[in-house]
């Protein structure tokens, strides 16, 4: 037997994570009403009925793509709210990972199911639980930290709130400008600026190499002086 055989015998049907994987991409390019079997098939180049092997029904589908995204987005962003931080604005920072890591918070997914809830009262309720499991995880972020709790729930919403209407808006903006705005958030969220070597820590796993007026307002050498 050839290898092409054996790759036809063992593969024609595709897998349920390429299935997925498609129904995805076709979202994010084009809106739930491009997420059908046929097209998928297509861009598979895989025949209709082997879809059947791995999903009942589009329905089913669409269920999967509504369970990977909260997973990843709010499974995430939870995760992140959670983790050990010296203080409320490295913790801050910490989220602030979702919005710079796409393996953390994929925001065209998140602008993709947003706008899928806009026609689908079902997709609508998930939107609103994932809402309400986020804030509530950076309440209690903020609560950890000593914040009364109207001042933790206000601060919470307004850190996620923003970054919300950042994804809605579809704003871009260069990796530099970024950066130069994060601390000067993370005080209008927390009232406390970062601290430098917490920010330096921040920028050096999202590969940011400051010369930066950045680090150097706040009282630090650049790590490019040292």
């Amino acid at each position: 037997m050839t290898t092409q055989s054996k790759s036809t015998e063992s593969g024609w049907r595709g897998s349920a994570e390429g299935w997925l994987q498609a129904a995805y991409d076709s979202l994010v390019e084009s809106g739930v009403e491009a997420v059908r079997i046929q097209p998928l098939a297509k861009k598979l180049n895989l025949s209709r009925t082997s879809f059947y092997w791995f999903f009942k029904d589009r329905e089913e589908l669409l269920a999967a793509l509504i369970e990977r995204w909260r997973a990843k987005n709010t499974g995430n962003l939870v995760s992140q709210a959670d983790a050990y931080a010296e203080s409320i604005a490295e913790a801050t920072l910490n989220v602030f990972d979702c919005w710079l890591n796409p393996s953390l918070f994929d925001s065209q997914f998140e602008f993709a199911v947003r706008s899928w809830a806009l026609q689908e009262p079902r997709v609508a309720e998930e939107v609103e639980v994932a809402d309400k499991t986020r804030l509530a995880a950076l309440g209690a972020m903020f609560e950890r930290f000593g914040y009364e709790p109207i001042s933790a729930d206000v601060r919470a919403r307004s850190t996620y709130l923003t970054q919300i209407g950042y994804i809605s808006m579809n704003t871009r903006e260069d990796a530099l400008t970024r950066m130069q705005r994060i601390p000067e958030y993370v005080k209008i969220f927390t009232g406390q600026l970062p601290q430098p070597r917490e920010l330096e820590r921040f920028y050096a796993r999202h590969g940011y190499a400051v010369q930066a007026p950045t680090l150097v307002a706040l009282g630090a050498k650049s790590p490019l002086q040292r």
